[in-house]
């Protein structure tokens, strides 16, 4: 039977409303970003650029930046690739629980995390006071400087060097390992000759992206590199458009540039290494490889238990100590102890009900609209309309390439794109909560496009083309055939989104106002100020609100496609 042509009526409206999306959110602020950079006279000059570096503050800045994103990213990618590969391959016990434990430090805001660890290792720390293992009274936090942000960076980034490795493990063929064990390799011969070589397209991308976040990490470079004068550039891009204002834009602009060229490179780089590793290896669905640890198995689950007791009870447990004391550096006993901390955050502040409450709505806003987008872009880089794929493969490269720009980079851009009023209806953006919705759009629509695109990927064309032959427009098909089996992975990914945009700080670090505070720049702005033990308080309520929604993501991962959840195998 010949298929009735498609109609383009459907099609054509939403391929010409995801391109005019893409070029709107994505490319434009970007080329503004880089015109006002990198633009002088009518023509591109690299002379801003040569300018800049001229600086020694920004050349200092730059390697900075370098320096701790690739030192964090190599110790985040050994770290990952260990946990996964005994998560993966052993027969160790409580795995989701584990592996769950294990990705909720990329949950929790990075000036969180740095908050927290100054607090368990600073000369003030509660938990080693009461161990006597507290620094000299007057010195300075071990933490401040390269060493804290590099180990911090590394901790906050492993998870995902963590979850590349994880999926190329669990994807990895049984007969080839098989095959080595039968030939007489022991398990260490079959780790290291043929495991770790075919999951080295893994490893590099695990490390791109541990460096691409590191590098534009604010949360832990601010609060650990400024007091150790260590400053990165997206620390300097802050600080320079905090004390100068607007006016500072051209010159914020070409470090903004230079900050965006660094990640991009990164990010081919990484694509270059894939491609050049080699072809896939495929195989039918099989049960995961396990290697039987015997009697060094408690061994095993001693040192996941060991990872998870530093990475989170030790500085969970120094963030409730500071917030349960009336003022930092007062030891925690039965007659200091209060909690007029969380009353203060609760009940009193204002400014924290309406971070919460922004920080809720942003997330849910941006996790909805994104999830509504990700299905439009699936229909059509799945259907029969060649610019309909072709409008959904622009969609997606956009999305790709704002998600591997840092954070600060995208509030420049938006900066740039929505201080001046908008043609027509006079109205600039600047300063709104708009403006932070937009933004976030733009900087996590990766995040919900990628479980969208793995299940659209296993839906069966027939049905759609079922559908055309009967007659149905692509409005009716997209509601009654292509949406229903996409359901369940765009929840995923708006859930996935809302948890992203309800703890950061990068991105509006520079886009919030009075009446527009976000949860992460409330906390900064509270520890900045020195109210240190009102920050614990609320860093706390935030780590246990994020706790809780992994948990309710982790219980609805039962009613969703196997692989849609990270931690449920």
């Amino acid at each position: 039977m010949r298929l009735a042509a498609p109609v383009p009526g459907g099609e054509g409206l939403t391929t010409a409303a995801l391109t005019a999306l893409a070029l709107g959110l994505f490319a434009a602020p970007l080329a503004l970003l880089f015109a006002e950079g990198l633009w002088r006279d009518g023509a591109p000059t690299l002379a801003p650029l040569s300018e800049a570096l001229a600086s020694r503050a920004v050349r200092q800045a730059l390697w900075n930046s370098i320096e701790s994103a690739a030192l964090s990213a190599l110790a985040a990618t050994a770290l990952g690739t260990l946990l996964a590969l005994v998560l993966a391959l052993t027969d160790v016990r409580a795995k989701g629980p584990v592996t769950f434990l294990i990705l909720l430090p990329m949950m929790i805001p990075p000036h969180v995390t740095a908050i927290a660890w100054t607090q368990a290792l600073g000369p003030s720390s509660q938990l080693l006071g009461a161990l006597g293992l507290a620094p000299p009274p007057g010195s300075g936090n071990p933490l401040h400087g390269r060493g804290g942000v590099v180990a911090l960076l590394a901790l906050q980034h492993a998870p995902l060097a963590f979850l590349t490795l994880l999926a190329a493990l669990r994807a990895l063929p049984r007969e080839v390992v098989e095959a080595a064990r039968s030939a007489g390799a022991g398990p260490w011969r079959t780790l290291r000759r043929i495991v770790l070589p075919l999951t080295v397209p893994a490893l590099a991308a695990g490390f791109a992206l541990a460096f691409v976040a590191a590098l534009g990490n604010f949360g832990i470079p601010a609060l650990l590199g400024i007091p150790g004068r260590y400053t990165t550039l997206p620390v300097l891009i802050w600080q320079r458009l905090s004390a100068f204002g607007p006016g500072m834009l051209p010159a914020v602009a070409v470090l903004s540039a230079l900050m965006a060229a660094v990640a991009l490179a990164a990010v081919a780089l990484q694509l270059a290494l894939a491609a050049r590793a080699g072809g896939r290896l495929s195989g039918p669905p099989q049960l995961p490889l396990r290697f039987r640890l015997g009697r060094w198995r408690w061994a095993g689950e001693a040192g996941l238990a060991l990872v998870i007791l530093a990475v989170l009870l030790l500085p969970g447990a120094a963030l409730v100590a500071t917030s349960l004391v009336p003022a930092f550096g007062v030891p925690l006993g039965a007659a200091t102890l209060t909690f007029d901390n969380y009353a203060e955050v609760l009940l009193r502040q204002a400014v924290t009900l309406r971070a919460f409450l922004n920080s809720t709505l942003l997330g849910a806003a941006a996790g909805l609209c994104l999830a509504l987008l990700a299905v439009l872009a699936a229909a059509l880089a799945n259907g029969r309309c060649r610019a309909g794929r072709r409008g959904a493969a622009v969609f997606a490269t956009a999305a790709e390439l704002a998600f591997a720009v840092p954070g600060v980079v995208i509030s420049i851009a938006f900066i740039l794109a929505f201080l001046r009023p908008l043609p027509v209806i006079g109205i600039s953006l600047y300063g709104s909560f708009a403006i932070l919705l937009l933004a976030y759009l733009a900087a996590f629509a990766a995040v919900a496009l990628k479980p969208v695109a793995a299940a659209a990927a296993r839906l069966d064309p027939a049905l759609d083309e079922a559908a055309q032959v009967a007659g149905a427009r692509f409005p009716r098909r997209l509601r009654r055939v292509i949406a229903p089996p996409l359901a369940p992975a765009a929840a995923s990914g708006a859930i996935l989104v809302f948890l992203t945009a309800y703890n950061e700080i990068t991105v509006s670090a520079l886009l919030w106002s009075t009446g527009n505070e976000t949860i992460g720049t409330t906390i900064f702005n509270y520890d900045s100020a020195g109210q240190t033990t009102v920050a614990a308080a609320m860093a706390a309520v935030t780590v246990a609100a994020t706790a809780l929604l992994m948990a309710a993501l982790h219980r609805l991962g039962r009613r969703l496609p196997a692989g849609v959840i990270p931690w449920r195998g």
